[in-house]
């Protein structure tokens, strides 16, 4: 049985460049999500936010001759309008660097080393500023970082903190073995094998010497938080933890407390990049583990979207698309259509604004547009009112690909009722037959009527300024003033 409270987070991407369409893919599908288990009845909780700390932060104000936090407050305010730009209904926007999650991301280091988890060593490794992580032999291509082939590593010599993560390999294993730990199944595979083979103890701390921008270590003024253990800390600090629900002491007077309601006794989900394994399968459940906490149910990873030549689109390879300007030029229900039907759920995409033309002009402008269309205009002609609605008209098929998260296997599974709707139209001819046969022809009005609500419906979480619109215009039984969406040329 599932459990009401429905917790959904993205990651939280650094605030160092403007928003790219690779993050807009991750917003939206967790948002799609979030609407979709909404429409099902459940209580849900969907947060989003930027990661604020960490090297890259500090060398980009430098770069820029501002004051780092002057730097993130710039970057953190576009961040935020994604928001407007995509639609978005999250429930809380965190910054790393807001006063809470600083507080949150200290007590939990508390905990980690209360339990023996964290201790100090010297280590010497090659670190990539573009992944804030030491990385190894087998992660270079051609001596550069393979995810950041602009960047050359430098080689890096001082004493950290680590987080003793070898000591939860059996607890790791044991919640990999799960298959909901992670979908797609073969990056559960790739986890599995990760912890299996090469798992190590992990730097938690950087010497205030190279640069200062991080979470103070308590206790220890002469190091920083590892950008990655502090930034982990957000998926508990949107909830209020530590103050909503402590894990040492027991549930708040009066009730449960968003962090208890959600993390304790919700189903936990998060959306992440495929880069993402072993940060979120493998050190966010440890260091979970390590303060008792309960362990994310199911992370999703996506792949990336790839640009001209399949390259991934990325900040620091500037060769991104801008989302702002996209919707600009063709909406937002436009945008989420495409990032949601013509982009996989799992693996890597192309997204070129040819490929973003044609489909946009064959399957809105052309499909779904003209569809409404013709059956509006028949209803507002023939019928006195909107035929009577059945309640529950949306496809189980429809709501099980969307439980497996398989959401482009859902819009798809929508873009074949409207296919299928449109033949029943062209081979039915309402608009013949009421002239011969006026009950007929009002029957077949009626029912394509009542198979576009349907549509409507199934449109909630992937286009929902379209699913009101549509259900609105049907209700009222009219037809659209314009054409929902315009052909491009």
């Amino acid at each position: 049985m599932k459990k009401n409270s429905f917790y959904i987070t993205t990651t939280i991407p650094y605030v160092n460049a403007d928003p790219h369409i690779g993050f807009a893919l991750e917003l939206v599908q967790a948002d799609a999500m979030a609407r979709y288990q909404r429409l099902v009845g459940r209580d849900v909780f969907f947060s989003t936010g930027t990661d604020e700390y960490g090297q890259k932060i500090w060398e980009g104000s430098l770069k820029e001759d501002k004051d780092v936090q002057s730097y993130v407050d710039f970057y953190a305010e576009k961040f935020l309008g994604l928001k407007d730009v995509l639609n978005l209904s999250y429930d809380n926007f965190i910054r790393t660097t807001s006063g809470e999650h600083v507080k949150a991301a200290q007590e939990f280091w508390r905990l980690c080393d209360a339990k023996g988890d964290i201790y100090k060593k010297k280590y010497r490794g090659l670190y990539c500023v573009g992944c804030e992580k030491f990385i190894t032999e087998k992660d270079l291509m051609e001596g550069k970082c393979s995810l950041h082939p602009d960047k050359k590593p430098e080689m890096v010599e001082e004493e950290n903190y680590f987080f003793r993560l070898a000591n939860y390999r059996k607890q790791l294993l044991d919640y990999l073995a799960k298959e909901k730990a992670i979908f797609p199944e073969w990056r559960r595979r790739e986890a599995i094998d990760f912890v299996s083979e090469g798992m190590e103890d992990f730097s938690i701390s950087r010497d205030k010497k190279r640069f200062s921008w991080g979470v103070p270590i308590p206790g220890d003024d002469a190091q920083v938080m590892y950008v990655w253990f502090g930034a982990f800390v957000n998926y508990l600090s949107t909830l209020g933890w530590p103050d909503s629900h402590h894990p040492l002491s027991p549930p708040l007077a009066g009730g449960e407390g968003l962090f208890e309601k959600f993390w304790v006794n919700g189903e936990k989900i998060q959306i992440a990049g495929k880069d993402m394994v072993k940060f979120q399968s493998v050190m966010w459940q440890g260091m979970l583990m390590s303060v008792g906490m309960p362990t994310t149910d199911t992370i999703v990873y996506h792949g990336f979207i790839t640009g001209e030549g399949g390259i991934k689109m990325s900040k620091s390879l500037g060769n991104g698309i801008d989302p702002i300007e996209v919707v600009k030029e063709y909406g937002t229900d436009a945008l989420r259509y495409f990032l949601l039907r013509e982009i996989s759920s799992f693996e890597d995409s192309p997204f070129t604004m040819e490929r973003f033309k044609e489909a946009y002009n064959a399957n809105l402008a052309n499909g779904l547009g003209n569809l409404v269309s013709r059956i509006l205009t028949l209803s507002e002609k023939y019928l006195n009112k909107c035929p009577e609605i059945p309640e529950h008209s949306i496809p189980q098929e429809w709501k099980d690909y969307l439980d497996k998260f398989e959401i482009n296997k859902a819009v798809d599974f929508t873009w074949k009722e409207i296919s299928e709707l449109d033949k029943f139209i062209q081979e039915t001819e309402p608009f013949k037959v009421i002239k011969v046969d006026e009950k007929k022809g009002k029957e077949l009005i009626s029912s394509a009527v009542i198979r576009l609500y349907k549509i409507a419906r199934m449109l909630n979480p992937i286009m929902p300024s379209t699913n009101e619109l549509l259900k609105k215009l049907i209700k009222e039984n009219k037809k659209p003033d314009q054409p929902l969406f315009l052909r491009k040329d």
